[in-house]
């Protein structure tokens, strides 16, 4: 079983940047394929960016592109998301997402193969 904790939300100006932490407890993520997901209210869940295992390929979505950086660092058993640039848009709850499984690269940005989520921590971009 894997526990997966989120961190590092709040509320930010237009402009500005913040880091989510994604805490695991239960197994090691170094062997997983991870994602940041976010949902807006009264909107479906949609995906933001994924590190796939084996190796550590990169994934983003075209909305967050050359903003937003994913990674992963082992020893803390941890991924993160550093958002720059943030937008009135981004606002929402961001959920940390694991599988297990192998996936193809168009497989990263699919919700449905992800078993693993945390709680989700709320993200605001608000003047």
């Amino acid at each position: 079983q894997v526990q997966l904790v989120e961190s590092g939300g709040g509320l930010v100006q237009p402009g500005g940047s913040l880091r989510l932490s994604c805490t695991a407890s239960g197994r090691t993520l170094s062997t997983f394929t991870m994602a940041w997901f976010r949902q807006a209210p009264g909107k479906d869940r949609e995906y933001v960016a994924g590190i796939r295992y084996p190796g550590a390929s990169t994934y983003y979505a075209d909305s967050v592109k050359g903003r937003f950086t994913i990674s992963r660092d082992t020893a803390k058993n941890t991924v993160y998301l550093q958002m720059n640039s943030l937008k009135p848009e981004d606002t929402g709850v961001y959920y940390c997402a694991a599988t297990f499984r192998r996936l193809i690269t168009s497989q990263v940005r699919d919700i449905t193969e992800f078993n693993y989520w945390g709680q989700g921590t709320q993200v605001t971009v608000s003047s």
